[in-house]
């Protein structure tokens, strides 16, 4: 299955809303051959996974956004900056977790301050990684490993469910063509003089 994974291009959603640091991660990301999107703000990258909330809500704590519908491009990791306003990468991280369809996309975090109890909450809260700015070409190297770990669970739910439909359907027809062995042995023996016509022929002898 890694063979598999391998040959796929992934797609990252990049945000940050620092010009500079946005296109240096933009170009890292490139140069590792990552297909990359990249957003100024973690209120457009919901926006682009297919999350929409309502502006007045952006100064409370958790802002209430709903899921509309699911962006047709897969992104297989975002990489979000911590401090962003409007909407930080910590609370970012906590929706993308909170969401049914989009909990199991990988999701790193970046910052300038190293904050030791800031690294651990955002690590508890799911981050996979928290790099410190300015990101290096070693950093971007260990993306690959959640890559690869989230595309082949992909893969093994997906034929973990390709076989019990197998299952279901095989069940299904078992049902319906084996329904005549739950008859008694009284009526298969009926039904078998009907379909060798002993009730018609002996009708007819009365006729």
């Amino acid at each position: 299955m890694e063979s598999v994974a391998t040959d796929i291009q992934f797609h990252v959603l990049a945000v940050d809303d620092s010009i500079l640091d946005r296109k240096l991660i933009e170009r890292l990301l490139k140069t590792s051959s990552y297909h990359v999107t990249a957003v100024d703000s973690g209120i457009k990258a919901l926006e682009f996974l297919g999350l929409q909330g309502d502006d007045e809500h952006l100064n409370k704590d958790l802002p209430p956004f709903t899921l509309n519908h699911y962006h047709q491009v897969e992104v297989n990791l975002i990489i979000t900056d911590y401090f962003m306003p409007g909407m930080t990468g910590y609370d970012l991280l906590r929706k993308i977790k909170e969401s049914t369809l989009l909990k199991d996309i990988p999701v790193v975090i970046m910052s300038s301050e190293n904050e030791p109890s800031r690294i651990n909450r955002c690590l508890e809260q799911g981050a996979e990684e928290f790099f410190l700015k300015p990101v290096q070409l070693s950093d971007v190297n260990k993306l690959k490993p959640h890559l690869l770990r989230n595309k082949i669970e992909q893969v093994q739910l997906s034929d973990h469910k390709r076989k019990s439909d197998e299952v279901r359907v095989s069940l299904h027809r078992r049902t319906k063509y084996e329904a005549p062995e739950l008859l008694s042995k009284d009526e298969q023996q009926i039904s078998g003089y009907k379909d060798r016509g002993f009730f018609t022929s002996s009708i007819n002898q009365f006729n």
